[in-house]
């Protein structure tokens, strides 16, 4: 399907160091992409790799005119790579994976479909059955226990990357590291409808892993607390609160 000046959908992917994933990521990004019946574009984000991601990546965009591809000047972890992707994103809507083939993209129609029926502004994926090593499967769900009860959210597995969002519930977010993991959180926040749905969860067969416990658990620790914060600060205006008045002043 040709691209459109603002696609339908725009697939955000963050990549570091993924070479040896790039080309399956793209055959089945683009496979279920076309199946949706809209309009779509890829964005996919080398967030300073070292190896041939990049190139890569460029090599596919040869053959595909609906893959565009950002450039990060060095690492910016997974947060920043997004921000990146959603500010260069077209789409209506913009779902996300991870670049590492352990999202199956199969479940990006079902996570689409919830949104475009505004059943809810966001779909996130919950990794129900994940396919990790014993020790990050706990360390996940201590994390993801601690939040869940902290924060109130209700949210099993926030740090998906397996989701779909309406674009204006990405917009005017408040920009940290670490912050992809509290998405649902902030979207709750201002007022979106957030659905959790259970997805798929594949092992990695290819790459390394790149988070550790330190900054799974112990880091996102200390962003809950500033998340926390947030919330208990923030302001919902809403239209039929402003009053429009003629300036006082006015600068000839």
């Amino acid at each position: 399907m040709a691209m459109s000046a603002r696609p339908r959908l725009s697939l955000v992917v963050p990549c570091y160091n993924e070479e040896e994933n790039v080309h399956d990521l793209l055959e089945e990004c683009f496979r279920v992409l076309r199946t949706i019946g809209e309009t779509f574009e890829m964005i996919a984000i080398d967030d300073g790799s070292r190896d041939h991601t990049l190139e890569n990546l460029r090599a596919e965009q040869a053959l595909r005119p609906e893959l565009r591809i950002i450039k990060m000047r060095h690492n910016t972890g997974q947060s920043g790579a997004l921000i990146a992707g959603f500010a260069a994103a077209r789409g209506d809507m913009i779902a996300t994976v991870d670049g590492d083939l352990q999202n199956d993209p199969a479940d990006i129609p079902a996570l689409f479909e919830l949104v475009r029926r505004r059943q809810c502004d966001v779909a996130s994926g919950w990794r129900r059955k994940r396919k990790d090593s014993v020790l990050r499967r706990i360390s996940t769900r201590v994390a993801n226990s601690v939040r869940k009860t902290f924060l109130g959210d209700g949210m099993n597995d926030s740090a998906s990357s397996m989701k779909v969002y309406r674009r204006e519930a990405l917009e005017h977010l408040p920009v940290f590291n670490g912050m992809h993991r509290f998405f649902p959180a902030l979207a709750m926040m201002r007022g979106f409808r957030v659905m959790e749905v259970p997805v798929s969860h594949r092992a990695r067969l290819r790459g390394q892993a790149k988070y550790g416990l330190w900054n799974r658990v112990f880091r996102a620790t200390i962003d809950m607390f500033g998340v926390a914060w947030l919330r208990r600060r923030a302001l919902r205006i809403e239209p039929s609160e402003l009053t429009v008045t003629e300036p006082v002043d006015q600068i000839s």
